[in-house]
Formats: C-alpha cells, structure tokens, sequence
C-alpha cells in the first residue's frame, strides 16, 4: 500500500510504539488519528507531528468500549475522508506481584485491553475499509505470544492476538484487507522504562540490558503495511533483526 494520501488509526498512541508509528506515518504522507486515554501524552505526539509538517488529530479513546472505539474509526472519516490503516497498539502488562497474586480483575482489564480491544477494533474498522476498496491493519502482538514468557496472562493475551491475526489472512482475497501483527521483543516504552529503573535500584528484573526503540517497532509496522504480499503473518522484532512468521502471500501481488 502507498502510504502518502492514507488515513491511518494508531491506539496507544501518546508514547513508546504508538507515537513512533505514528510520527513515522505521518512522515511517510499519512494523516494520522492519534488515539489514548492519555489526553496529555497524545496532544503531545500531535504536536510533534504538526512540527513536522504532518496532520494529525487526537481522539481519546478507551479501546474496551465499542461506542468510544466506533467513535474514533468514524472520526477518521469526518476528518480524513476516509479509513486506510488501522495500528491495534495499545496494551498493558499485568504488574508486580504478578499472577496469580494480583487482583483478578487486573487480568481481566489486561485481556480485554491486549486481546479483546484488538477484535473489537478490527471488527469496527472492516467494514469501513471495505467501502473504500480495502485496507491494512497491523495488530502489536509480542515475541511473548510465541514462546513462554514470565507474566502467563499478558503471554495468552499476545498469543490470542498472533492466533487472530493468521486467522484472518483469509481477509486478504475477501474484503481487500490485510491484516498481519508484529511481535516485537522488549522494547524501550515509559512502562519497560519503569522496569529498567527498577533494575538499577536493586530490585529483580527480567529485563535485558539492550532493549529495543520504538523506532525500529513502527520500521516494522510501516513494512507491513506497504507490503501487499504480506497477509495473515507475525513479523518477530528483536534486537539483531527481524524474522517472519508463517507469511502468507497474495498470488500475483508485488513484494
């Protein structure tokens, strides 16, 4: 897909990954709505963005409600015209003491914010994708909904994400939609940063001393969404480089 010209959805986006992406969609000629429940943080990344020349426009969205989520795919179209690409980025860890210590309904919040958030999200922005000839949706996923990982709950909330995403490769061929997730390792975001200060104070981490910048998550994003032979596949970020998972590609589509 050509960027320049698109509407593009980002969720998560007032820091780490999803300003990246949405800084560097913006740059590729995308006007960008900016979607947090952080009103301070996503003001921020739009300003950065409008320094840079690019359009954007906030929306404060909790992405476990239909009616907010519904509210901030629509507004894509009021602003921009149109729903091109869609970024299902914000996520939540589950936080010290860690299962099954911690209240339940924190993993209930988790699930519906990493996993649930992200079918409602793709399931609201179909069908608009579908009147304007098809589109591209990047689920963010994690290396930790690919092999076992320290917090059981936020691994079975990624892995449900990767599960969904091969899933719908069929999209592809049906609706004109791409959908593809990537699964980055541990990246450097205001929630990884809290660990690594953690760290440095004494406390047990799991964390490496090399993390990964969000720069280089929404690299990835941006691949997936320009690549029209990419449908229904994991794109595994680590630190030395990127692999992908089970891709599926489009007869006769250019790579």
């Amino acid at each position: 897909m050509e960027i320049k010209g698109r509407a593009a959805v980002v969720t998560g986006a007032a820091s780490g990954i999803g300003r990246a992406t949405s800084q560097r969609l913006a740059r590729e000629g995308a006007s960008v709505i900016v979607a947090d429940i952080d009103e301070a943080g996503g003001a921020e990344t739009v300003k950065l963005i409008e320094a840079a020349g690019g359009r954007a426009h906030f929306v404060r969205t909790d992405v476990t409600s239909e009616s907010e989520a519904r509210r901030m795919l629509e507004t894509a179209v009021q602003k921009f015209g149109r729903l091109d690409i869609l970024h299902n980025n914000a996520g939540i860890g589950l936080g010290p003491p860690g299962f099954p210590l911690v209240p339940p309904e924190r993993w209930h919040l988790l699930i519906e914010i990493d996993l649930q958030a992200v079918i409602l999200g793709t399931g609201l922005a179909a069908p608009i994708m579908e009147r304007n000839g098809g589109g591209a949706i990047v689920n963010t996923a994690s290396m930790a909904g690919l092999y076992p990982y320290v917090d059981p709950v936020y691994g079975a909330a990624k892995a449900g994400v990767v599960n969904f995403t091969h899933s719908l490769a069929r999209w592809a061929a049906e609706k004109k939609i791409r959908v593809n997730c990537v699964c980055p390792g541990i990246v450097d975001t205001p929630m990884i940063r809290r660990g690594l200060e953690a760290r440095a104070a004494g406390a047990p981490s799991f964390l490496p001393k090399n993390v990964i910048q969000p720069e280089t998550i929404a690299d990835a994003v941006t691949m997936l969404i320009r690549d029209d032979s990419l449908f229904g596949c994991s794109l595994e970020v680590r630190p030395t480089g990127r692999q992908i998972v089970e891709p599926r590609r489009a007869p006769g589509s250019r790579s």
